[in-house]
């Protein structure tokens, strides 16, 4: 098989403008020194600095292989030697003040002046940090902007080059030798390859929900090639000289297998991970939800937490009590304080009722909670409910996948208080009549007593055009439930990563339905914590089409390929079942 170079697709970068407006107000290239008095603001709808800060703008770093990066570096003015904390993604140094940031956050009913326009997009913002003793640094990742190189998207290069970078600033004379890492999306799953890597002065991790498997959660999601967002995030690519990005786009057209050393080198070696991490995560994050806890399960690390939220990653991350409650984690591994952090619950998970009576920081000492035991409910064709026990009589539930609705769903009442917290998967016997696969959706909802489906908003914009943007689209931004997805000719499962309770699939190959062929499958869904009052009911719908749309307004949702009829077998001897996990007690 080819090697990773030769797998790789590279082309020119997009045009950087340089105007100090489009990648932010402080993105001209200006080398030099300049202290940010106190009260200083970098435009009026931001926050005044509450201290003196030290700003050290496009310091040149130079890598291993001689290419040289551009940093910008704030500071707290005389406070003697302090640790650092990297934000690591493409998105410019300045990003926080660029229009495409600003009006992002006034879409979603944030206040852009809760942050002071120092931090990049989201990534930790100066002005706190500083104010608490720590000196925070913006990176130009390798070609982005000014930096020389090839941009890379994903992958060990940005954990090598990282890491040249967290030694170098460990050494310089106003750092204490700490380095830590936070921020979300990018800023998260970047720290996975980081960490692997395992920098010396690396002293700690706090990833805020990033994918760790960039063909399982961005690109190929469910052996589907769902590539708009991918392309999407390519637009950030920009250089002011004459470089190459890295084409994802046209590299998951090439490669629609997972075994190619292209994919292979987008996936962290989570065993080398040894870093404490402080890592956050939500049930509802349809880009990252899955990599976090992948990574979560899966990291080396003998010192991690978890906290799971309720909410969409940017209102959390920036959130007043959560950024102290990193600080005490960062004060513990960066500053040595004895804080008591080491107390922290190793879990603290949310269960959501979706009424408005969400229940946050529940502690545990795992995820699931040990409390958690897991239980079959059974498809039923012939009553379309789910049952404890499989029924006796062979059904079959077929849908047209050319025509409306394109669905099946099967639903139980709960007669108690019921909580669900773990990983949901489905195992399902099915046919394809006219076609020779499948794209199939699975979603778990939450019914109340009288029926109705319930969703909720995760961002403080709840207006009509909030409603609009995702009802069918923006799925990180309105929680509907659980789910899932899957070709059905990618259904080979990966034997040694693969449990009982979650799944895995190898993705290396694809097996073809024949004409008549009746084949099984399991399907990992997104963890769940959820919350079921006397009388409400849990639907599984089984669809032919993309309900939820695309993860983010504005990008294209994928369209499956799906032809003919989809034959789901329940009962006899072809039951289905979805299993769940149900809180005793």
């Amino acid at each position: 098989m080819a090697n990773l170079k030769e797998t790789q697709v590279f082309e020119p970068a997009y045009h950087y403008i340089d105007d100090g407006k489009e990648h932010g107000l402080l993105s001209k290239f200006e080398p030099g020194t300049r202290t940010l008095p106190a009260g200083y603001q970098v435009a009026p709808e931001f926050q005044a600095l509450p201290v003196d800060i030290v700003f050290e703008k496009d310091v040149a770093v130079t890598m291993r292989d001689g290419v040289t990066i551009y940093a910008d570096v704030f500071r707290p003015v005389g406070a003697g030697k302090v640790p650092v904390i990297i934000a690591w993604s493409p998105y410019g140094k300045s990003g926080g003040t660029a229009p495409r940031t600003t009006n992002l956050f006034n879409m979603l009913g944030m206040d852009n002046s809760m942050l002071s326009g120092l931090a990049k997009f989201e990534g930790p913002d100066p002005a706190y940090w500083c104010a608490q003793g720590y000196a925070v640094c913006n990176p130009d990742a390798r070609g982005i902007a000014h930096s020389e190189g090839n941009i890379h998207l994903i992958g060990t290069q940005e954990g090598r080059d990282c890491y040249d970078l967290i030694e170098w600033l460990a050494v310089q004379d106003w750092c204490n030798g700490k380095v830590g890492m936070s921020g979300t999306s990018y800023l998260a799953f970047s720290q996975w390859f980081i960490a692997a890597e395992q920098p010396p002065h690396l002293a700690a991790i706090n990833p805020n929900e990033g994918l760790s498997d960039a063909f399982r959660d961005l690109s190929l999601r469910g052996g589907m090639p769902d590539l708009w967002f991918t392309k999407r995030l390519q637009v950030n690519h920009v250089n002011a000289n004459s470089v190459l990005r890295e084409d994802v786009y046209e590299e998951a057209l090439r490669y629609p297998l997972a075994n190619y050393p292209v994919w292979e080198d987008k996936i962290p070696r989570f065993d080398k991970i040894t870093v404490p991490a402080y890592v956050v995560a939500s049930y509802s994050n349809t880009l990252h939800t899955q990599g976090t806890f992948r990574a979560w399960r899966r990291m080396a690390s003998k010192e991690k937490w978890l906290r799971i939220h309720n909410s969409q990653e940017w209102p959390d991350y920036y959130d007043e009590m959560n950024t102290e409650d990193r600080r005490r984690f960062f004060d513990y591994y960066l500053k040595g304080i004895d804080n008591g952090w080491e107390q922290t619950p190793r879990v603290r998970y949310a269960v959501l009722d979706m009424e408005g009576g969400d229940l946050l920081n529940q502690p545990a000492t795992r995820f699931p909670p040990q409390d958690v035991r897991y239980r079959k409910y059974y498809l039923d064709g012939m009553t379309r409910t789910l049952t404890p026990n499989a029924p006796e009589q062979e059904v079959k539930v077929v849908y047209d996948t050319e025509t409306d609705p394109a669905t099946a769903s099967f639903i139980t009442r709960f007669h108690s208080k019921t909580v669900l917290v773990g990983y949901p998967k489905v195992y399902l016997r099915v046919e394809a009549e006219g076609a020779d696969d499948m794209d199939l959706f699975v979603l778990v909802q939450k019914l109340d007593v009288h029926g109705n489906s319930l969703s909720q908003f995760l961002v403080p914009n709840q207006g009509a055009m909030m409603h609009d943007l995702t009802e069918r689209s923006g799925s990180v931004l309105r929680y509907k439930g659980s789910n899932g997805r899957l070709r059905v000719s990618a259904r080979h499962l990966d034997k040694e990563l693969s449990t009982d309770i979650i799944p895995a699939h190898s993705f290396d190959r694809m097996e073809k339905l024949k004409p008549e062929e009746i084949v099984e499958i399991e399907m990992d869904l997104f963890p769940i914590g959820l919350l079921f009052y006397p009388g409400e009911q849990l639907r599984l719908v089984i669809s032919a089409k993309n309900d939820l749309g695309a993860i983010m307004p504005g990008t294209p949702a994928y369209v499956p390929e799906n032809k003919g009829k989809h034959i789901i077998y329940t009962g006899g001897i072809h039951p289905s079942y979805v299993q769940l996990p149900v809180k005793q007690g």
